[in-house]
């Protein structure tokens, strides 16, 4: 199963996964939180984070989602791409989460795949035409 690393900003991960462990009505298997403070020191941060990685990894690949590419946290999982093996998506979203813990069984290309699909599927601009349950 591919395992699924969040690092973010704070907490901002770990409330991701309870939420999405509340969508999908049950804890994901092989999938952890990383969150950084402010000030962390970069290497401290990727030691965690490789330490978090030998746990997800079970041969079949590891997706590595971050809140900010160019941040603290997209650097840190920069560090730990390794093509096939480790890859990465940034920009993270519920939507995206959701979707990348849905189906994790195939390849880590299609993990990627539908990480990034649930990412831009999930922006959808709101308003009274498209919502058909909204009060007019």
């Amino acid at each position: 199963m591919i395992g699924v690393l969040i690092i973010t900003h704070g907490a901002t991960g770990a409330d991701m996964l309870a939420t999405a462990t509340q969508v999908i009505g049950a804890p994901p298997p092989r999938a952890a939180a990383l969150g950084l403070a402010r000030d962390e020191d970069p290497e401290a941060a990727l030691a965690r984070a490789r330490a978090l990685l030998s746990t997800l990894e079970d041969g079949s690949g590891v997706l590595v989602l971050t809140d900010m590419f160019g941040a603290t946290p997209g650097n840190v999982a920069s560090r730990l791409l390794a093509d096939g093996r480790v890859e990465g998506v940034s920009g993270l979203s519920l939507p995206m989460l959701v979707r990348a813990l849905g189906a994790r069984d195939g390849t880590l290309q299609a993990s990627v795949a539908r990480a990034l699909s649930g990412g831009t599927e999930g922006v959808v601009h709101m308003n009274r035409d498209r919502c058909c349950n909204a009060p007019r």
